[in-house]
């Protein structure tokens, strides 16, 4: 074997060397020093000012939703739009909603998304819709909160402190947001994430179309419903919005729609009626 045969393998070996490092034992390393790290006690307060009940977790539990909240701040990144400034608040605010859908899930958080944009309040979105000739035009609708197949989360700021100051009302938009980002993981945002067995697909698809049908009857018929009836517009919202009922509704959740409660609590194994 001549000498630049020898160093080409050489460089050949060095680089495999360095690709397993880092897909294999660096996130591990990385992992390990973020679980290292004292939760900060500014961000302490903001969960104690912001999401009081909390505190009426488990210890274990709290220390679990700490720990994904230092990956989850470690992993995104977080931009101010339309002069919004970022800051501890809104960081450890949104990330702790979004740490709580998967809090007993043991996983990475949300591993296909990168950053959340933040605005100050409503923002306007740009949409091309196709009527029933195939016409394209040009809409601007006013959203509060929007979720992306790209590995984007976009919120208005105004909206997400009026949800978190009214955990009982059944509307929070980063619960709604982030259960969209949960939904796509399948590859295909359609109302139904990724589910812990082949078997709980059937149970799920029977439970979810039958309360869907009912709440658009309900939106139809103009009869009030505990769900908000956005939830009638696709099976993909109607999933987003049960998981704003679920977490901020539980027992009335559990009352009158409790098979429906059972697939979600079984889903994010989780009951949020001990709160």
């Amino acid at each position: 074997m001549t000498t630049q045969a020898i160093i080409s393998l050489l460089v050949l070996l060095f680089i495999l060397v360095a690709v397993i490092f880092r897909v294999v034992f660096w996130p591990r390393i990385r992992l390990s020093h973020i679980e290292g790290q004292t939760f900060p006690e500014l961000w302490k307060k903001t969960l104690n000012d912001r999401l009081p009940f909390i505190a009426k977790i488990p210890l274990e539990k709290q220390e679990q939703l700490q720990l994904l909240i230092k990956v989850f701040l470690a992993d995104k990144t977080f931009y101010g739009c339309a002069g919004q400034e970022i800051d501890d608040d809104i960081r450890v605010t949104v990330a702790a909603q979004a740490c709580l859908l998967i809090l007993n899930q043991g996983r990475t958080p949300y591993p296909d998304l990168e950053s959340i944009l933040v605005y100050p309040s409503t923002f306007v979105a740009t949409r091309e819709v196709a009527n029933e000739l195939g016409l394209v035009s040009t809409n601007h609708i006013a959203m509060l909160g929007e979720s992306w197949s790209q590995g984007k989360v976009v919120l208005a700021w105004d909206n997400v402190q009026k949800g978190v100051m009214n955990l009982q009302d059944g509307h929070n938009v980063v619960l709604h947001e982030f259960a969209h980002q949960l939904d796509h993981e399948s590859g295909s945002t359609n109302g139904a994430p990724v589910l812990n067995t082949h078997g709980a697909y059937k149970s799920w698809a029977h439970v979810f179309s039958e309360e869907f049908e009912e709440l658009q009857k309900d939106a139809v018929r103009g009869r009030h419903s505990l769900m908000d009836q956005y939830g009638a517009t696709n099976p993909a919202e109607f999933f987003a919005v049960a998981t704003e009922t679920f977490f901020e509704r539980p027992k009335e959740m559990a009352a009158y729609h409790q098979e429906l409660y059972q697939q979600l609590q079984d889903y994010y194994k989780l009951d949020p009626r001990d709160w």
